[in-house]
């Protein structure tokens, strides 16, 4: 790099050539020719060094900004009045007690950025429009109560029952589609979700258009996010695809107000500058809306540039401190020098307080809008500068206790009604009444939704309804397998094989992978298929000459999203939310190493549940004995534990090709024909076995999580209940023969395909026959299909005790458990069920305990099995070691 310019006059003329260049021909002319000369540095070895960054400046020069079309006052009036109800929502909710919380600071910091979109650009779903998507900030929610409230679409009672929602009445403290299913569509608040949801859901779109199931050509998808959010990896870990394949139907608005929940965000440095450089390293177009118009003429009048390098030289620390004072402060300590002081000294200190940040800037904020709408070939981020709890003064602007502030002082508060010229008099400040639009600013509001289609945000609850096919389709399937050993994950790509031809429902099947879809013997969908990628293939696949080579198509179906199991739950989110956000039903397999599942995107399995996601999530080799080479970290022994705490989550564990049929045609009844908001996880297994065909009117059992698989022999003599789930429930089968043939023991043989379905429906009997005293007692389920059935039960699973334990209040007699609780290992299948306890040998030893503790069996019985299966009775317990 050059230290000493040798010949300044030869600088001046390349400088002032592209002066020229620009102020004649324009700045896409200049910017050609510097592509030209960029071109021949690299050939010549002359380039220089990579600079990421572009000046601490707007990246729209005034000269070239979109001009709104608006009354602007109306704007400022409406715009003064939702700040005010976002404040007052707080503040009264807080009134008595600070319990119920709230968050005043970032809305206001952000107040001028929803309001441009919602008033310009942002489309609801109508006639000729399919409606943009939004990812509201969730902080930010009592602001867009404010403005749904003054559109009339909430109610003055819901505004005061924020937060206090157990009577059903009150609307909560952030987007929650549960909660308010007609209103908000995602659920943000847990951060950095919202941003890497929004990337594949613009992703999804892309795909729907690229396979001709909706037009999705004029729709955008807008996340909001906030500087600090920016530290969560999921916030910035995908924006590398939105870059790849040129999602510009994706606009980031990055609120910067420098300031995390705590502090500063960056403040030894410039995180508008850091994120400049991370999204157009990934390929974004970068708009940044750092000053707002005032600042323009300083500009204009500062030939030396000593005011961009003053803004170049101060950190964000800085910057915060300076909103948090007043004018004269920023005089003194910004504009440091004579020289920059010139440049303000015919502008009073109030004057100075008022060279607001462009996100504070109307002009500012619609420039940076109409610009990334109107890009191309680019995902666009707009990194727009703000002062977190703007307006709030003493009580949060700029200050380190912005984001807890819940309350304002009196002071405070009439400043704030004064600096936006809020109708409110004196003697009703304290009050903080609710305020409503006027004849005029109604009207204009009406209006410009009215341009746009329509009030947002808003949520579809149902759509076009889709049957399953009939059970006979997969006949194939529920018959026995006879001698030929299959695994269920054979069973269930059998099955989506033969939904993926149905006429009626295959086109809307997503299937999702992240990487491994030959290990799920799904490699021959790459073919029949194609994987979605938006340019097509351009390459010719190492396999071509393969009968199932990989092949990527524009109009392919299965998504394979790489090692990447956040992104692909946020591709099967969106295609589970298709239903709501397009109006189409689509329905998404997404198929992964079950370990890798709940434990790894936990958070996004329960905003699924949240925003009402409907498909299925399909666990591959589950269980802790199943996957038997790979050890501690890939051995799943609690997805299912996991997946009860979801409360919308429907899970099963079959073991049988019939089961699996069964519950997903079930799943697509429930969810595409009847339009229930759940979804379903059933975990698969690799390991191959024979299978039996489904027994006669074992339908129902099947869905409900417990049928009778096979019923003892004998009805005389010591009797036990077998239950099993997944793999387990064959050495199960195999202990009801040892107990028979070794000690004269029957058992009825159960399959449990579902301990959590068993558990809800406990718990909703119990509920039941505790509010109705008076009426006869209902029975669970379990209690049920037990009557009749002699014996203790014995319940075994490859799961964590836990699993199967949740049902032991609705079995009516003695109930004991195996499980799988500790960590994984590598060994051969017999080995790990050996030492987790959990093979036949362990189940039929507490059969028999469970017969000598109710005095059917001698004690010695039990001693002589454990000697006759040798087992080691001084061994640490498995979960210990």
């Amino acid at each position: 790099m050059l230290l000493t310019d040798h010949d300044p006059v030869e600088t001046q003329e390349w400088i002032d050539a592209l002066r020229s260049v620009v102020h004649y021909q324009g700045v896409e002319r200049a910017r050609f020719l510097l592509s030209k000369l960029r071109d021949e540095a690299r050939l010549t070895g002359a380039m220089p060094a990579f600079v990421a960054t572009t000046p601490y400046m707007n990246t729209i020069r005034p000269d070239r900004e979109e001009k709104a079309q608006w009354n602007r006052d109306l704007e400022h009036r409406i715009r003064s009045k939702i700040r005010w109800n976002a404040v007052a929502m707080i503040l009264r909710a807080n009134k008595e007690s600070s319990e119920l919380g709230g968050h005043i600071a970032s809305f206001q910091s952000s107040a001028l950025l929803y309001d441009i979109g919602f008033n310009h650009f942002w489309h609801a779903p109508s006639e000729g429009h399919g409606g943009d998507l939004l990812y509201v900030q969730g902080h930010v929610s009592p602001g867009i109560y404010a403005r749904a409230f003054v559109e009339g679409r909430l109610t003055e009672a819901q505004l005061v029952s924020y937060r206090q929602e157990s009577d059903g009445k009150g609307i909560p403290s952030y987007p929650h589609p549960w909660l308010m299913p007609e209103f908000w569509q995602f659920p943000t608040v847990s951060m950095g979700l919202g941003p890497l949801m929004a990337i594949y859901q613009a992703r999804f779109l892309k795909y729907l258009d690229g396979r001709g199931i909706a037009n999705t050509a004029n729709r955008k998808v807008w996340g909001f996010l906030g500087d600090g959010e920016c530290d969560e990896p999921e916030t910035l870990g995908s924006i590398s695809l939105a870059g790849r394949e040129k999602l510009d139907n994706l606009i980031f608005v990055i609120n910067c107000n420098l300031q995390r929940l705590d502090g500063p965000v960056r403040g030894n440095g410039k995180i508008i500058q850091e994120l400049e450089s991370v999204f157009r390293g990934a390929g974004w177009n970068v708009i940044k809306v750092i000053w707002g118009s005032a600042w323009d003429k300083l500009f204009a009048k500062d030939a030396d540039g000593i005011l961009l390098a003053r803004m170049e030289e101060c950190v964000d620390g800085q910057y915060q401190d300076f909103k948090s004072k007043n004018g004269a402060y920023v005089r003194e300590h910004f504009f440091n020098s004579p020289q920059l002081k010139a440049l303000v000294a015919d502008l009073s200190d109030d004057e100075v307080w008022k060279l607001s940040r462009g996100g504070h800037d109307p002009f500012k904020v619609y420039a940076a809008y109409a610009a990334a709408v109107k890009h191309t070939n680019q995902p666009t981020v707009i990194l727009a500068k703000t002062v977190k709890g703007y307006g709030m003064g003493e009580s949060g602007e700029g200050q380190m206790i912005a984001h807890q502030a819940k309350k304002m002082t009196q002071d405070a508060l009439t400043q704030f009604r004064d600096r936006f010229d809020i109708p409110v008099p004196d003697d009703k400040v304290a009050d903080l009444p609710f305020l409503t639009l006027s004849d005029d600013e109604a009207a204009y509001l009406k209006e410009r939704r009215g341009a746009l289609g329509g009030y947002l945000p808003a949520r579809r609850r149902k759509s076009t309804p889709l049957a399953p096919p009939p059970l006979e389709t997969f006949q194939r399937l529920l018959g026995s397998t006879g001698e030929r050993e299959i695994s269920t994950t054979m069973a269930f790509v059998q099955m989506l094989g033969t939904l993926l031809r149905d006429k009626a429902i295959g086109k809307f099947i997503v299937p999702i992978v992240p990487d491994e879809s030959r290990t799920f013997g799904m490699e021959g969908m790459f073919r029949q298929l194609g994987i979605y990628s938006a340019v097509g293939q351009l390459y010719k696949p190492q396999d071509a000459d393969q009968l199932m080579y990989y092949r990527e198509d524009k109009a392919g179906q299965v998504l394979q999203e790489g090692i990447n199991e956040a992104g692909a739950m946020s591709s099967w989110m969106a295609a589970a939310t298709s239903y709501s956000t397009n109006d189409v039903p689509m329905i998404p397999f997404y198929i992964y190493y079950s370990m890798f599942g709940f434990q790894r995107f936990g958070d996004l399995a329960w905003a699924a549940g949240d925003m009402r996601c409907r498909g299925f999530l399909l666990g591959g080799t589950a269980g802790r004995t199943t996957l038997n080479g790979e050890g501690l970290q890939h051995e799943d022994g609690h997805s299912h534990v996991l997946a009860s705490t979801i409360p919308n989550c429907v899970s099963y564990d079959p073991t049988f090709a019939y089961e699996v049929v069964i519950i997903i045609r079930d799943g697509i009844r429930r969810m595409y024909q009847e339009q229930q908001d759940v979804y379903y996880y059933v975990t698969l297994m690799n390991e191959n076995y024979q299978h039996p065909a489904l027994p006669a009117g074992a339908e129902e059992g099947i869905v409900k999580g417990l049928y009778l698989l096979k019923a003892g022999a004998g009805t005389k003599g010591p009797r036990v209940q077998l239950m099993g789930s997944g793999t387990i429930l064959r050495e199960v089968i195999a202990a009801a023969d040892l107990l028979r043939d070794d000690w004269s023991v029957e058992s009825d043989i159960w399959s449990a395909t579902s301990f959590n379905e068993l558990r809800r429906d406990g718990m909703s009997v119990e509920r039941w026959n505790l509010l109705h005293p008076t009426q006869p007692r209902r029975r669970s389920h379990v209690e049920a299909s037990l009557e009749g059935h002699a014996g203790p039960v014995i319940a075994a699973t490859d799961y964590m005790r836990n699993y199967a334990e949740q049902i032991r209040r609705h079995v009516p007699r003695r109930f004991e458990v195996l499980g799988t609780d500790g960590f994984g290992r590598s060994d051969y299948r017999a080995s790990l069920r050996r030492f987790f306890e959990v093979n036949r040998h362990y189940v039929a030893l507490a059969a028999l305990k469970a017969l000598a503790d109710d005095g059917q069996v001698k004690p010695d019985t039990v001693a002589q099995a454990i000697a006759r299966y040798g087992i080691d009775a001084e061994r640490i317990d498995p979960w210990k070691t």
